[in-house]
C-alpha cells in the first residue's frame, strides 16, 4: 500500500519503511508524527480524497534534524542604491522514516500531528491535532489570545495579513523573534524575497509588541 501525503506546501508519495526529508516539523528525534492530510491512497483499491481523505494518516518516526544544500542569494540594486549583497541558507528540514499507513481511526490514534516548526502558533498546533476520545469530566481550555493587527506593519494590506494568519503569524511578539533563518523560511512561503528586511518588520514589531 502506498499513500500520497501533503506536507510543507508538498506532496510526497510513501509506502511504509520509506526515509525521506521533509520541511522541519515541531518535533525531535525520536518522536512519532502523524500526517493527516492524506491526499491518495492506494494498493488493492485506489482511494482519492476531496481534497484528503477522512480518517486516514499516515505515522513516521523522526531520525534526525538535518539541513539542505546551501542556497547562495544574491541581491543588487544598480540604480538607486549601486549595492550588492550575497546572502547564504540551509534550509531545516526533519529526516523521517514512515512505520504505518492508515486507511481510517487516523483521528482518534492519539498520535501527535506533524506540523511544520518555525514561525507556527501553539494554537495552530492544538488545531492540527488529532483529536483524542474525551474524559468523562474533562476541564475547560482557556480561550486564545486574539491576535495583534499585523496590518500596522509597514507593506501588510488585509491579502498580506491574511497569507500571514495562514503561515500561523498572528502576533507581534512572533515577528520580534525571528531569526535569519525564519526570515528566509518566511520569505520563501510567502514569495515576497526580501520585503521583511525592506520593510524593517522585525524592528517595527518590537516596538509595537511594546504598546
Amino acid at each position: 500500500m502506498f499513500a500520497v501525503i501533503k506536507t510543507g506546501g508538498k506532496q510526497y508519495k510513501v509506502q511504509s519503511g520509506d526515509m525521506l526529508r521533509v520541511e522541519k516539523l515541531a518535533a525531535d528525534a525520536g518522536e512519532t508524527v502523524q500526517f493527516n492530510e492524506v491526499l491518495m491512497l492506494g494498493g488493492d483499491k485506489t482511494v482519492v480524497g476531496a481534497p484528503i481523505i477522512a480518517g486516514a494518516g499516515v505515522q513516521a518516526e523522526v531520525v534526525d534534524l538535518v539541513k539542505a544544500d546551501k542556497v547562495i542569494h544574491f541581491v543588487k540594486r544598480r540604480r538607486k542604491h549601486s549595492s550588492q549583497r550575497t546572502k547564504g541558507h540551509r534550509q531545516k528540514l526533519s529526516l523521517i522514516r514512515v512505520t504505518e499507513i492508515l486507511e481510517s481511526g487516523a483521528d482518534k490514534s492519539g498520535v501527535k500531528a506533524a506540523v511544520g516548526a518555525g514561525s507556527v502558533s501553539v494554537a495552530a498546533v492544538a488545531a492540527a491535532a488529532p483529536k483524542a476520545e474525551k474524559p468523562a469530566k474533562a476541564a475547560k481550555a482557556p480561550k486564545a489570545a486574539t491576535g495583534d493587527d499585523l496590518k500596522k506593519l509597514s507593506g501588510v494590506g488585509p491579502a498580506l495579513e491574511k497569507k500571514l494568519i495562514e503561515a500561523g503569524v498572528t502576533s507581534f511578539a512572533q515577528i520580534a523573534a525571528w531569526t535569519e533563518d525564519d526570515v528566509a523560511a518566511m520569505d520563501e512561503k510567502l514569495s515576497f524575497k526580501g520585503r521583511i528586511q525592506r520593510e524593517g518588520w522585525i524592528e517595527q514589531a518590537k516596538e509595537l509588541a511594546k504598546a
